[in-house]
């Protein structure tokens, strides 16, 4: 399954949740009403309720499309948190976080998690020194992420951190020297809190 590539928006209607994690997807039009909330197309105001399997997937889908991630790469990385020990939700989830195109979201070298992918693939970061330019690479406590010192100016990048308002807690950041270092594997109880992992488990493990 390919990568959706479409609107944003369209996921958040259909999920009703924001895949951003901005909820600008529902903010107030240009008509001063909030934009709707319910599925786009003809049928979507319909409201039925979801089978066991329907709440199972919407659930799914929320974190796979918040992530930007294909089907296939999403289910490699439930593999993974099922080799770990603890508790597999919160394992995938923390690996999900700790991919290195959401770090670089996380800390406002991107406006967007799509937009941050872009900018790793493009080879604009280093981590610990070393150029990285695998959006799905896992970054470790203590690994540092760099901008380039030849990306420092891009556009795209300074408009991003203009408009950041805050950081979490598990990272730290040098305005100077426009890098940011994992301090710590985020908790589960930092981020995503809305998201019942326990049905994304049940969903797969059906």
């Amino acid at each position: 399954m390919a990568r959706y590539t479409g609107p944003s928006w369209k996921q958040s209607r259909r999920l009703g949740f924001s895949v951003l994690e901005s909820g600008k997807e529902f903010a107030l039009g240009k008509n001063g009403k909030e934009r709707r909330r319910y599925a786009p197309g003809q049928h979507g105001q319909r409201r039925t309720k979801l089978s066991e399997y329907g709440v199972q997937l919407q659930e799914k889908q929320k974190v796979r499309f918040t992530y930007g991630m294909n089907e296939r790469q999403f289910r490699r990385f439930f593999d993974i948190a099922g080799k770990m020990q603890g508790n597999r939700g919160d394992n995938f989830m923390i690996l999900l976080e700790s991919r290195l195109d959401n770090l670089v979201y996380r800390l406002g070298f991107a406006a967007t998690r799509r937009q941050a992918r872009q900018l790793v693939n493009h080879a604009h970061f280093t981590v610990n020194g070393n150029k990285v330019d695998i959006p799905s690479y896992i970054v470790k406590p203590g690994q540092t992420i760099a901008v380039k010192e030849t990306s420092r100016k891009l556009t795209a990048i300074q408009d991003a951190l203009a408009g950041m308002v805050s950081r979490k807690e598990y990272l730290s950041f040098d305005e100077n020297k426009l890098e940011g270092t994992l301090l710590r594997l985020p908790e589960r109880s930092e981020f995503m809190t809305e998201i019942k992992d326990n049905l994304i488990v049940e969903f797969y493990n059906r």
